[in-house]
């Protein structure tokens, strides 16, 4: 394996290079490597989203948040379809995902959820055909994070500006990585494929109604960071309950430790660099390859943000609640959603 080959490893990867070594020369080779992969995704992520805030405003830096994800997933990962279809594809996914937040943030709580529902459907059911690739926790944090980070006025057309170079870089980025691919299967064939008796497609419609109705209830309640909830509840929710079990644990757990991390990094550095501990934050989740271990480091970046308008306390607080609450419903609403399909598919019998 080449220098560059193993560059492109993710951290699972990386790591069981570093197990598989037989002598100290070779696991020190293979950790210079990795930490040479880590500063460079951290440099290159820092360069590429300040650039999109200075192109469109402090206030868009989510848009360049959002691009990087989308070009750094779906230079590899495909959408399971012909190569010409799927670009196609991910351009309406960028048409939604910067047109529908927009609209959900302008209507009443109700009537957001509602155009949330058809939004998600779309991106889920032709974006996430194959749920083990989790191109959902792209798509759908992607549009969360829009949602949650909406604008008005100028600075939206900005981000529309943003989000049309966003989609032109990332459908180029994937048309010329799988050109020369082979895809047997086509966007008709996704829609044959819809089957209400199987796993996936159950799990896909979990995506599609738990979500809006998490971001509905907590605004409902005047929960600031609705999105926060969302976002938490999207990453648990899995096809398999066995799965979804030990993400629920690992997402609270994990949240938890990162809140009392951040909390502690908080009063021990001066206030000059508290903007730095989001960063510190996604450092933290380069080295982590284990679910429980990215929620704690992904604390930090969230916080960092959130403490500079709600305080410490108020940022810590909703944190907990917000992630404790998502979590908890999605696998509440999954588990009442299987044992109704299952009842149903029993009666059918």
């Amino acid at each position: 394996m080449t220098f560059y080959q193993e560059l492109q490893l993710n951290q699972a990867g990386s790591k069981n290079l570093l197990k598989k070594s037989e002598t100290l020369k070779e696991k020190l080779y293979h950790m210079w490597v990795y930490l040479v992969k880590i500063a460079v995704t951290i440099a290159f992520c820092f360069f590429f989203v300040s650039i999109f805030s200075i192109l469109f405003g402090n206030e868009n830096s989510i848009v360049g948040v959002v691009v990087l994800l989308c070009l750094m997933v779906f230079r590899n990962a495909d959408l399971g379809i012909r190569t010409g279809q799927s670009t196609m594809l991910l351009a309406l996914f960028f048409v939604i995902m910067t047109v529908c937040p927009h609209l959900a943030n302008q209507s009443s709580p109700v009537l957001g959820m509602l155009l949330n529902i058809v939004a998600l459907a779309v991106l889920i059911l032709f974006g996430c055909h194959n749920p083990f690739m989790f191109n959902q926790s792209t798509l759908g944090l992607g549009y969360l994070l829009l949602y949650g980070y909406d604008v008005t006025g100028k600075s939206y057309q900005m981000r529309l500006v943003g989000m049309a170079l966003g989609a032109a870089l990332t459908c180029f980025v994937f048309y010329r990585n799988h050109k020369n691919r082979t895809y047997k299967r086509n966007l008709k064939d996704l829609i044959q494929e819809f089957d209400i008796t199987s796993s996936r497609t159950k799990w896909q419609i979990c995506q599609i109604l738990c979500v809006p109705i998490v971001l509905c209830i907590a605004e409902l309640c005047n929960m600031p960071r609705a999105m926060w909830a969302g976002i938490a509840a999207m990453s648990v929710i899995l096809p398999f309950m066995e799965d979804m079990h030990y993400r629920v644990r690992k997402r609270i757990v994990g949240n938890i430790a990162g809140v009392i991390c951040f909390t502690v990094l908080y009063f021990l550095l001066p206030s000059s660099i508290y903007a730095y501990i989001g960063i510190l934050g996604g450092i933290g989740v380069g080295f982590s390859a284990k679910y429980g271990w990215q929620a704690v480091f992904n604390t930090f970046g969230a916080l960092a943000i959130a403490a500079e308008t709600y305080g410490l306390q108020g940022a810590v607080s909703l944190r907990v609640i917000q992630n404790v609450f998502g979590v908890v419903f999605a696998l509440a609403f999954c588990v009442i959603f299987y044992w109704f399909m299952s009842k149903k598919d029993r009666y059918k019998q």
